[in-house]
């Protein structure tokens, strides 16, 4: 018999197996995910948790598909969270720190609280990135929010309403429009798949039985 830990989803007493994650407990303890579950592997954001042990104030935030259980557990999912996306068009607007201003201008509300850091499920450094799109320094918002899943957790506790997620979706937007190389090998590629110089080929690959497309790719040449 497993461990098990007493756990309460949505105010309701469970006994689950200790080794569980939090969304194999609430599956275990008879709930249907139908939201709030996508990838279950930690990439997607869809299962933003906010939770707090008993006997302790803090409230914490994970992703249900990575957090275990703990004893004395109080788990609230968040299958959304309303982040304000603003409209743009990303072929009308430049990398200039107006455009940040003009979008997005709560961020100079920012109190430097880092509550937004503390909150992030990925343990990015939020009040830093949203420091760099402040200042207009794009590239660099771009590359320390770039593992970003889009949660919604740092925007949760944020005492200023900033969208933490949506800046940083600018920033690498107007950063693989406009600043960073580009890539002329990838456009040559892309020409190439148009103009149909892999048709063959991809038909080739689409008949292999699905053992072989393993092998394949299992033994591919990675680019470097």
């Amino acid at each position: 018999m497993a461990d098990m830990v007493n756990v309460f989803f949505f105010g309701k007493k469970y006994s689950v197996p200790a080794d569980m994650t939090v969304m194999t407990a609430m599956e275990y303890a008879g709930y249907t995910l139908k939201r709030g579950c996508g990838c279950r592997h930690g990439f997607c954001g869809a299962c933003a948790t906010i939770y707090r042990i008993k006997g302790d104030n803090e409230l914490k935030t994970c992703l249900a598909c990575q957090k275990q259980v703990e004893d004395g557990m109080y788990v609230a999912s968040i299958p959304f969270f309303p982040t304000d996306k603003r409209a743009y068009d990303i072929n009308q607007i430049k990398p200039t720190q107006q455009i940040m201003m003009e979008l997005y201008p709560e961020i100079y509300s920012c109190i430097g609280c880092n509550a937004c850091t503390n909150a992030c499920t990925q343990k990015l450094d939020v009040m830093h990135y949203i420091a760099y799109a402040q200042r207009g320094e794009f590239e660099k918002c771009a590359e320390e929010s770039f593992d970003c899943v889009g949660c919604g957790c740092c925007s949760v506790r944020c005492p200023a309403g900033i969208s933490h997620p949506m800046v940083g979706v600018l920033a690498r937007r107007l950063t693989g429009k406009y600043l960073a190389p580009e890539t002329l090998h990838l456009k040559d590629r892309v020409e190439q798949v148009n103009s149909g110089a892999f048709d063959e080929l991809i038909e080739q690959v689409m008949q292999k039985p699905i053992t072989e497309m393993k092998e394949l790719y299992n033994n591919r040449d990675i680019e470097k």
